[in-house]
């Protein structure tokens, strides 16, 4: 922590800390005027009730005065604090009246613990309780500037002084109280830019905190931005690539020339999935709320799988069961449709031919569907399932029969699951299988 005892807060941070921590003087000045008034009050209410026999209030006329006059000032530094409150939240600036108010109080406040130890007894310093108390209770919850702090400091030395020459005390008894009320002034002061360093401190730690989470949002804005621009500027050259390959291969060619047409076909596949990924990472940074529409999980997961057997050329077989029939949830067609497509695919990617993709459907104690894929293929390795999720994954691997991963896909299914308030968790065993499980709220009919 940078310790402040002789020095400012940075330049660029003095207006803002100062706006900061006015309402939390203006706070502080109001939680102890009123248990500075509920305190006199306690007194007051113990006078009336023990008889003078007892209490010997008439041998101490001074505390009966002064008790009256706090009971009868404090409560104007308690309303007045409401009022400047109430103000400050409507400007949302600091004033110098402000500053002065708080200046006050605090001077108010050790002046009436200074003037107790003196009506306690002749000597002070058989009091100091009564003196240093203010003193650490303003030290620790008001915050001043440098300046403010030694003019405070200065202004209790002097009202301490004159005091202590208007009760005749004597020279060698004024000395004595006046080594102990510098000591207790040095104590107020150090004890006051402790406090005021650890507070600035704190707030220049958030501040920078907020600048750094602009500054990272602004970049992923930007990021997501180049990146969506460069993945759409690429499908206009990759389709001209596609197409001047397939008119070759309506051309008579030979063996070696058709096995290129068939690299660049290949190579224009897994590049346009490339891209599909990485715009689609980039959509999903920018959404935080999606439209969705309520649908039958039952007959939307049906018609993926009616949509795989059709177009793709497998020989697993995809099943589905359901515990619930319908069973109704808030879901995003589009994007919840690559999920499903993400899941299965990469359930057959690690399955061997004629092992089962099992897909079910069920729903929990807290009304949440529950959807799980699962495959009896190659299985996750221990070390890699913490990785899963993470954008361009190092657990990215090449399938059984030789298909690529980007990295993407897992993670682009984590954000869509959380898009729709829900979240998705993975089971597997080695040679075993794996079990993707994913959880939303289900919705009523």
């Amino acid at each position: 922590m940078d310790t402040l005892f002789f020095k400012k807060i940075p330049a660029k941070y003095i207006l803002a800390y100062r706006n900061y921590y006015t309402l939390q003087n203006l706070i502080a000045v109001r939680t102890c005027s009123l248990i500075f008034l509920l305190f006199n009050l306690i007194i007051r209410l113990l006078y009336w009730v023990f008889p003078e026999s007892l209490t010997k209030a008439e041998n101490f006329p001074e505390f009966n005065f002064t008790n009256w006059l706090y009971i009868i000032v404090t409560p104007f530094f308690f309303l007045s604090s409401y009022l400047l409150i109430f103000y400050y939240k409507r400007r949302r600036k600091a004033l110098a009246i402000i500053t002065l108010y708080v200046f006050v109080f605090s001077l108010y406040l050790i002046s009436c613990g200074i003037f107790s130890s003196f009506i306690a007894t002749s000597d002070p310093s058989n009091a100091l309780t009564l003196y240093m108390v203010p003193l650490v209770i303003i030290s620790v919850v008001c915050v001043f500037e440098l300046f403010e702090t030694i003019i405070l400091a200065v202004g209790i030395g002097i009202i301490f002084t004159s005091l202590l020459v208007y009760s005749q005390a004597s020279p060698t008894e004024i000395v004595y109280n006046e080594l102990i009320s510098i000591i207790l002034l040095c104590g107020f002061y150090l004890t006051s830019r402790y406090f005021y360093s650890y507070k600035a401190n704190y707030y220049k730690q958030v501040l920078e905190i907020r600048e750094k989470n602009v500054a990272i949002e602004n970049a992923a804005s930007f990021k997501n931005q180049v990146l969506g621009m460069v993945a759409h500027d690429l499908r206009n050259p990759l389709a001209a690539v596609e197409s001047t390959a397939m008119i070759m291969e309506l051309e008579e060619v030979d063996d070696e020339t058709r096995e290129n047409i068939d690299i660049i076909k290949a190579s224009c596949v897994k590049a346009r999935g490339i891209i599909t990924d990485l715009l689609e990472a980039a959509r999903n940074d920018d959404q935080n709320v999606i439209e969705t529409t309520k649908l039958d999980l039952n007959l939307f997961i049906r018609k993926i799988i009616d949509s795989w057997k059709i177009h793709n050329e497998t020989r697993n077989a995809i099943v589905f069961s359901s515990a619930y029939i319908p069973l109704y949830a808030e879901v995003n067609k589009e994007k919840f449709h690559r999920v499903m497509d993400n899941l299965i695919s990469n359930a057959l990617k690690f399955s061997k031919e004629n092992d089962k993709v099992e897909i079910s459907l069920d729903m929990d104690n807290n009304n949440n569907a529950i959807i799980e894929v699962r495959d009896h293929g190659l299985g996750i390795p221990k070390e890699l399932i913490p990785h899963l999720f993470d954008r361009f994954s190092k657990a990215g691997r090449t399938g059984l029969r030789g298909e690529q991963s980007t990295g993407l896909g897992l993670s682009i299914v984590k954000q869509i699951i959380e898009r729709h308030k829900g979240n998705i968790s993975v089971s597997s065993i080695e040679n075993q299988g794996s079990i993707f499980r994913i959880s939303i709220p289900a919705s009523s009919k």
